[in-house]
């Protein structure tokens, strides 16, 4: 529950998931996922005690883009993948602001691959939220970079030949701190990752499956629909054995490197013989990253590796890009003196007409 104080009367407003939304009409398909994250994000900044105004949404270009206009908060919709740029900046000019970005798979990872990757990398202080739905959804339904292979769009009709972008891996290998992964229609689990972004310091990343019910419809159906969800998806928790299944009759252990499923129920194996998942285990995260190959109809396959969810890895004491600067800078001043800027324009040499 939150609180902000009223500076009129000097009463407290207590602030619900409702106070975070604007009067904006919300122009999403009807069915998007979007809505759901939206409704995610406003319970958790509530739950969270933010006040409005120290919370800020970056956002680049793309349906997911919309959600600053949705937000009752300081929010820019900027350009095309460079909402991590104007993020960056606003952390260092503010640091006592609470900074989202909110990008998709083709603004952050196609024209804003680069500048993801740097955000990443230099670990400031936000959280990034990466909605996946695997296809351009704002330009009318072409492939994307999260596109599967052989994926046939408006603009590959014969299929498509990229190799996709896993997110995921792509954020361990850029070595952000923070990783994790979920989908629009689970909430709970959602918001409890949404939660943790905040409560991170330094670059938090969440990749959110989102469906595009108009152009990429059922595209994660095997991971949330009721049916398939147990035995197809792997939800991770700290300090505990990686479990699944309908039943949770299944399991991960680790034979050397390589990742195999196994039943509990013939008594061969225990859950003292899982894989304990450790979030501060880099190589293992790596593992986790790569669980990507899920076979068509995986009621045919006697051992796939179910898709996990949650978070891979978290480095909770790397120091912040933010708090590197200012310390450079307070170092600088230090030594230095305050400065002038004509001096500095003007330069040690100069030169003077006889």
């Amino acid at each position: 529950m939150s609180v902000t104080t009223n500076l009129l009367s000097g009463s407290e407003e207590i602030l619900k998931a409702k106070d975070f939304a604007t009067d904006q009409e919300v122009r999403w398909c009807p069915g998007c996922g979007d809505y759901s994250i939206l409704k995610q994000v406003q319970t958790v900044i509530a739950d969270l005690g933010l006040k409005r105004e120290e919370v800020a949404i970056i956002s680049g270009i793309g349906c997911s883009s919309r959600f600053p206009y949705y937000m009752e908060t300081y929010g820019m919709h900027s350009i095309h993948g460079r909402a991590t740029a104007v993020a960056s900046g606003l952390r260092i000019a503010n640091p006592n602001l609470n900074v989202w970005v909110v990008t998709g798979d083709g603004d952050g990872l196609s024209i804003g691959g680069n500048h993801l990757l740097h955000i990443l990398r230099r670990n400031f202080d936000l959280s990034i939220l990466l909605f996946n739905n695997q296809i351009y959804g704002l330009t009318k339904g072409q492939y994307s970079p999260t596109s599967e292979q052989h994926k046939v769009t408006k603009s590959t009709p014969m299929g498509s030949i990229d190799y996709p972008i896993n997110p995921i891996a792509f954020a361990m290998g850029a070595n952000a701190t923070f990783i994790a992964r979920s989908m629009d229609r689970d909430p709970k689990h959602l918001q409890e990752m949404v939660k943790r972004c905040h409560l991170h310091k330094g670059a938090a990343f969440l990749e959110i499956y989102q469906n595009c019910n108009i152009f990429n419809d059922g595209a994660f159906e095997i991971f949330t629909d009721g049916a398939t969800k147990k035995e197809s998806t792997l939800f991770m928790e700290h300090d505990k054995p990686l479990i699944f299944g309908a039943q949770n009759q299944k399991g991960i252990i680790l034979d050397g490197y390589t990742p195999k499923v196994v039943n509990l129920d013939n008594g061969q194996y225990s859950q003292n013989d899982l894989w304990i998942h450790n979030e501060h285990d880099l190589v293992k995260a790596q593992i986790l990253s790569r669980f990507f190959d899920l076979p068509q109809d995986f009621t045919e396959a006697a051992e796939f590796l179910p898709r996990p969810f949650g978070v891979f890895y978290v480095e909770p004491n790397r120091p912040t890009y933010e708090e590197l600067l200012h310390y450079q800078i307070q170092q600088a001043v230090e030594a230095k003196g305050t400065g002038n800027l004509d001096q500095l324009i003007a330069g040690s040499v100069t030169w003077e007409h006889e």
